[in-house]
């Protein structure tokens, strides 16, 4: 198991099943992100975040968490969890679409990404270093 950051403990929030709950994650991410390890990635963090929370709103339903984790090196790993268990799929939007470019962002911003799936929903996560 990695190393557990010393400067920035594992940070988790329960969102509500809102439309404002994007900017409420990106908010608590720049609370609890770690200034030691990771300060350059925040910009691409808070945008990745509002696309999982919003899809998790849209499509996933309650529970929405987000929760933080630093491990000690560069990387940030952070993960939206929602009660649907079936997996984001990604769309070709459209250039005049004003949606679904959530996952394709995600995946193409993010080092890696992967979604785990439980008996009560399922959680999607991305790692920046």
């Amino acid at each position: 198991m990695a190393p557990v950051c010393e400067a920035t403990p594992d940070a988790e929030i329960t969102l509500p099943d809102h439309e404002h709950s994007a900017r409420r994650a990106r908010t608590f991410l720049s609370e609890a992100y770690c200034t030691i390890h990771h300060a350059r990635v925040l910009d691409e963090a808070q945008l990745l975040v509002s696309e999982l929370v919003t899809n998790a709103v849209r499509h996933g339903g309650p529970p929405v968490r987000v929760r933080v984790h630093c491990d000690g090196s560069a990387g940030l790993q952070v993960s939206v969890s929602d009660g649907d268990p079936r997996p984001p799929v990604r769309r070709d939007a459209a250039p005049e679409a004003e949606g679904g470019r959530g996952v394709a962002l995600v995946d193409i911003l993010s080092d890696r990404w992967g979604v785990e799936r439980a008996d009560c929903g399922k959680t999607v996560w991305f790692v920046l270093s």
